[in-house]
């Protein structure tokens, strides 16, 4: 009998839209439109039973969030039913009195990506010019309001010689937390592998770094790290387990135990439309799929860490093994670890390819080569 948990915190990604072009994109390769986007009644609905099933707090995201224009009504929603308020956005259209109404509304908590520490790297990496000057003002007004910042340094082959200057940014910009996080290799990013993926030497020199500024900035800012699994000798917990803790919300209003799950093509996922939240996260068969550790191959139910890594990552054992029950091959023990080494080697070691760009639904795809950044709408 699988123990299930109240889950801690739901992802919303409100629409797919965004303004920023970013070749890492977490979300689908097929996007969700503006007109399939829930409306805010049905957030406001989805808001609530999250809460009393157990969530504690709720990640306002996208694509932007902020071009939903009924953002301040949800987040007052999700605030006055006692759900904890963080707003993951790209910032490029974050006003202060944009701001200043959230904040009264409720929000407690901002998260800024950033994809470089100046204005060439990072706007040819989100593929918008301005963004790193938006962006930098945004994190101004954040701190001004009087709330939470959470700077996210997105880190990949273009900027990873950049990361000093990220701790010395995130310090200056007075945030209290930095994540330092290599790109995960699902959706956009798994497109754009070749040329984003840094090298082995790169992410051990990036791991002594942040190592030496924890050190640093003990009892002023919390620093996060997440590598990029292809070199590591054992895989992360991804998401805490699969749906042990986290769920995800797409805009079309499609119930996840995480944002890449639909990779997986032999599993079916309801929308909110199907059921309570409650009925899915305890009983939904997708999300009982790989719950826990009975799933588990025979090596990973030997493993002493089969409760701490909860056998790593589905939707990286599909992308790379073409099985999601498989052994997640990052790990050392698996039987296809040479052949991630090889991916790793080839991708990061070879010449490096032209970004294919994050579309929002209803432009076109570009793919974009080392030329003058281009502003997207």
């Amino acid at each position: 009998m699988i123990k299930i948990d109240p889950p801690l915190a739901l992802l919303a990604e409100l629409t797919h839209r965004c303004p920023l072009s970013c070749p890492y994109c977490s979300n689908p390769l097929e996007m969700d439109a503006r007109a399939a986007e829930l409306d805010t009644e049905s957030w406001c609905r989805v808001l609530t039973e999250a809460k009393e099933i157990g969530a504690l707090q709720v990640h306002f995201s996208g694509g932007e969030p902020t071009l939903r224009p009924d953002l301040v009504d949800l987040i007052e929603h999700a605030d006055k039913i006692g759900l904890y308020c963080n707003l993951i956005t790209a910032a490029v259209s974050l006003t202060e009195k944009r701001l200043d109404s959230l904040k009264n509304a409720g929000l407690a908590h901002v998260q800024i990506s950033f994809q470089g520490t100046d204005t060439v790297i990072a706007d040819r990496i989100a593929g918008y010019e301005g963004a790193f000057e938006r962006k930098t003002k945004a994190a101004a007004r954040v701190i001004n309001a009087g709330l939470a910042l959470t700077l996210n340094a997105v880190i990949n082959r273009h900027n990873v010689e950049q990361l000093p200057n990220f701790f010395k940014m995130a310090a200056l910009m007075k945030a209290r937390r930095l994540e330092v996080a290599h790109v995960q290799y699902y959706g956009w990013a798994l497109k754009n592998r070749a040329a984003l993926l840094p090298s082995k030497t790169q992410v051990e020199r990036t791991t002594q770094l942040v190592e030496e500024a924890r050190r640093k900035y003990e009892g002023t800012m919390v620093i996060d790290y997440v590598v990029p699994d292809y070199y590591a000798r054992r895989p992360k917990s991804c998401m805490n387990g699969w749906a042990r803790r986290f769920f995800n919300i797409t805009p079309a209003g499609k119930v996840l135990p995480c944002h890449a799950a639909e990779t997986i093509p032999h599993l079916s996922f309801p929308t909110v439309h199907d059921g309570s939240l409650s009925d899915i996260w305890h009983n939904d068969p997708a999300f009982n799929a790989y719950r826990g550790t009975d799933w588990m191959p025979e090596t990973c139910q030997k493993c002493d860490n089969r409760e701490i890594d909860w056998g790593g990552c589905r939707c990286q054992a599909m992308a790379l093994t073409g099985d999601a029950a498989n052994m997640d091959p990052v790990c050392e023990l698996s039987p296809f670890k040479d052949k991630v080494l090889e991916v790793a080697r080839n991708d990061a070691d070879g010449q490096a390819a032209d970004f294919i760009y994050r579309v929002s639904p209803g432009f076109s795809e570009h793919n974009v080569s080392d030329s003058p950044d281009r502003k997207t709408d």
